[in-house]
């Protein structure tokens, strides 16, 4: 696709409220090239509405340009249509899979046999630390883990993911140059730096808003062979990617957890309602094998368990010109592992912010978690 043909496509793909099914429609009559090019009679004469034939004409200019010029700007930026081979095989399967995908990074990690993990924000300490081993585990076994940069269960599976030396696809509810959370920059560029990627349907510059977050879950579950929903409340935003998990046939997973914790209810209902049980990450790779071993991908059958406690100590990049996070906290981090009470003692931070601070330090590659508390990542102490 040529840069015309590929402004023309851009042009239709962001006008207002101009959804899939109209937009088939409309290519169904022309090709994008000519389209762009009616007459705002023709255009009513197909539907379209005043406001969106303004758009075409004299408003598309400006969003399409900066669209181009960011894909010109670096060979790890792609922009992918449905016409194209590299977009994604199973995300094109969708009834409302996205006219336009924006992609920064390797475009391998996004055509890779991709399993999703999602879960809340709040997550408990047991299903954070379920999303990094499940991650790291399945990592291992050659598959590419996807979910949505957020808070809690998202940015620990992609954690997982990285120190298994494997790949990790972000799906953001923003542009792919408007990282959100903003505490994730870091992991952002660590997901890049080892040849993962991120992925939205909106433009590079999109500022994130909250009717997005809802819509790019459909884009998680649809890249992916399953989706494992780790920790979710009965109100979550992890049961929607669940439910478009099982519009587009693709296997859920759920991980049991306690019924007097309602952090827990909507996936404890989703086993309820017939989700497959994961009570390790043998179970989801045995329910996934004969499916992957069907596709093109270079897939390998499990054949141990891993033992998470015998990992390398991760290689993390951090990029020293940011300040510093939670100085206090990291100054009382050394080599000797510390738990999480004694640097409560020692910070007089209450034990709960002290966990939250100290997940996103280890998120962000200052700390590491080793048996008996945490201790500074020698290959990156602030300089």
């Amino acid at each position: 696709m040529n840069d015309a043909q590929l402004a023309a496509w851009l042009t239709l793909s962001f006008t207002p409220r101009l959804g899939g099914v109209a937009l088939a429609r409309l290519m169904s009559v022309d090709s994008p090239e000519n389209l762009v090019q009616y007459s705002p009679l023709q255009w009513q004469k197909l539907g379209l509405k005043s406001a969106q034939i303004q758009y075409i004409q004299q408003e598309a200019a400006p969003e399409v340009e900066r669209c181009l010029h960011w894909l010109q700007h670096s060979p790890s930026h792609h922009i992918l249509t449905p016409l194209d081979e590299s977009y994604p095989h199973l995300l094109s399967q969708m009834s409302s899979h996205p006219p336009v995908l924006f992609v920064k990074g390797e475009l391998a990690a996004v055509n890779s046999a991709q399993f999703a993990m999602v879960g809340s924000r709040h997550a408990s300490l047991d299903g954070l630390r379920a999303s990094k081993e499940f991650a790291y585990q399945l990592a291992q076994h050659g598959l590419t883990i996807t979910s949505g940069l957020a808070l809690g269960v998202d940015g620990h599976a992609h954690d997982g993911a990285l120190m298994a030396h494997g790949k990790t696809v972000a799906v953001l509810g923003s542009g792919v140059d408007q990282i959100y959370p903003s505490r994730h920059k870091g992991l952002a560029e660590r997901i890049l730096q080892q040849d993962g990627a991120l992925v939205s349907e909106l433009r590079p510059d999109a500022k994130p808003r909250a009717e997005n977050f809802p819509r790019r879950n459909r884009i998680i579950s649809g890249l992916s062979q399953g989706v494992l929903v780790v920790e979710a409340a009965e109100r979550s935003g992890s049961l929607i990617t669940a439910r478009y998990a099982l519009e587009q046939n693709r296997d859920v997973f759920a991980l049991p957890g306690s019924i007097y914790q309602p952090g827990f209810s909507g996936t404890n209902q989703l086993l309820k309602q017939g989700a497959i049980l994961a009570l390790n990450p043998q179970d989801i790779l045995d329910e996934l094998n004969p499916a992957l071993s069907r596709s093109s991908y270079d897939y390998q059958p499990v054949q141990t368990q891993l033992n998470l406690t015998q990992q390398a100590t991760p290689e993390i990049t951090v990029n020293h010109s940011q300040p510093l996070p939670f100085p206090q906290l990291l100054a009382n981090v050394g080599n000797e592992p510390t738990p999480v009470d004694i640097l409560s003692q020692r910070t007089h931070i209450p034990v709960h912010e002290v966990m939250m601070q100290i997940l996103e330090l280890e998120l962000a590659g200052h700390v590491i978690s080793v048996p008996g508390g945490y201790i500074l990542n020698s290959g990156n102490k602030p300089r």
